[in-house]
């Protein structure tokens, strides 16, 4: 998973570091970021668009498969998750959360997937409809994500616009949507996943705190 030019000097605020730096014997340290976009960079790059992102589909698989909360004891304040490949060790921070749903892919027995961060078909989950929430905080739509990525994700703003007009108010147009439509049939959404996402919010902020 060895990426470009190696030993950049990081000029962002907080702690300094350097891409593949060797903290120890065999080891080398990789920082990401990843954009409300689902979009992977290497975190000190000066320009961060479609053209500087990721886009190897192979490394994007592993690396978000990989992907857990960084109690690694190094950076986890500054980078709350980590995607580890041998003794290479790759921290990444994110706008939201780690996971964001970029797009819905046609899955078996007439099932729909959604894919996230550039995976395209190797980086799924199962569609739940029900599941899907807005939140009072922000305004952002999530679903729920693999467990050790967080467990839940943001579906990117493109997506959820094609979705907005699905979505039913009972309650009012001041409070979330009650409802979801989708392929002839209407959802209620529990909001439970509302409550998933201010924990895993709440412990990040934690950990960070004690780290």
């Amino acid at each position: 998973m060895r990426v470009g030019a190696l030993l950049r000097l990081c000029a962002r605020p907080g702690p300094r570091y350097l891409q593949g730096q060797r903290p120890g014997p065999g080891t080398r340290e990789y920082f990401y970021y990843v954009d409300h976009h689902g979009q992977l960079f290497l975190d000190d790059a000066k320009v961060k668009n479609f053209i500087t992102c990721f886009k190897d589909v192979g490394f994007l698989s592993f690396f978000f498969k990989h992907l857990e909360r960084n109690r690694s004891g190094r950076y986890q304040e500054e980078f709350p998750f980590l995607s580890r490949c041998g003794r290479e060790r790759n921290f990444l921070r994110c706008a939201d959360v780690p996971v964001v749903f970029t797009q819905i892919l046609p899955g078996s027995e007439g099932n729909s997937l959604l894919s996230y961060c550039g995976g395209g078909s190797k980086l799924t989950v199962p569609f739940q409809p029900g599941m899907l929430a807005v939140s009072p905080e922000n305004g952002r739509l999530y679903h729920p994500a693999p467990e050790k990525a967080g467990g839940v994700g943001l579906v990117r703003s493109a997506l959820a616009s094609e979705w907005s007009s699905e979505f039913q108010f009972e309650e009012g147009p001041e409070k979330p949507p009650t409802h979801f439509l989708w392929e002839g049939r209407r959802y209620q959404l529990s909001g439970e996943l509302l409550g998933i996402l201010r924990a895993e919010k709440s412990g990040l902020e934690v950990e960070a705190v004690r780290s």
